[in-house]
């Protein structure tokens, strides 16, 4: 098993966190975004996505975060990531995708680097991405604070897929300044993950590729 992997990017950070819990260490192939690996040929054929992360396994290719951290739910069952019952794994995902899916993708550095080459100053860049933030970590916090299944941790006592989502979309969030005093349950949840083992090793300053 080889992760292909960047310590800045938070799709990886979700990956790394869900092969820790697994108690799973796959070697690691490092790819440099800010550097533009991800374009490179030998890469480039291995994922034609050219996003990191991808995942080696038995000769194949895997890529996209949530799909992978499933795979490894279904592969290494213990400890799950998904509760048991439908309605309970539907919450769970959603939750996750209201960062992955709704978050993630329009405040990805391909995006920022794009409005960028379009003209935009970095301050009018900064602003876009905030603004999708606190769009997206106000509604997963109404979704969180009003709901009884909210534990510990997203869904019950027991760090899932959706923390393992949340976590890296905080640490981006304070990268780029954002502030999060309106989100004490988001605040409460991921300060619970961030002192557990599994995820304190998965920090993007805890890679081998981390930049001071």
């Amino acid at each position: 098993m080889k992760l292909h992997t960047y310590f800045r990017s938070s799709a990886s950070y979700r990956v790394r966190i869900a092969l820790n819990l697994k108690g799973l260490t796959p070697d690691l192939a490092f790819v440099h975004l800010r550097r533009n690996e991800q374009r490179d040929p030998g890469y480039a054929a291995l994922n034609p996505e050219r996003l990191v992360p991808a995942l080696e396994v038995d000769g194949q290719v895997l890529t996209q975060s949530l799909a992978i951290v499933e795979y490894l739910d279904e592969t290494h069952p213990a400890p799950p990531l998904l509760p048991i019952g439908p309605l309970d794994r539907a919450r769970v995902r959603g939750l996750a995708q209201l960062v992955a899916c709704d978050i993630h993708p329009i405040d990805n550095l391909r995006v920022l680097n794009h409005l960028k080459s379009m003209g935009h100053a970095q301050g009018e860049v900064d602003d876009w991405y905030r603004h999708w933030i606190a769009v997206g970590l106000t509604a997963l916090e109404a979704r969180l604070a009003g709901d009884p299944r909210t534990g510990r941790f997203c869904h019950g006592d027991r760090p899932g897929l959706a923390d393992l989502v949340l976590v890296p979309q905080m640490y981006n969030a304070r990268r780029f300044g954002c502030p999060l005093d309106a989100y004490p349950t988001l605040l409460r949840i991921d300060a619970a993950c961030c002192a557990l083992p599994a995820f304190a090793a998965a920090a993007p300053e805890n890679q081998p590729d981390a930049e001071s």
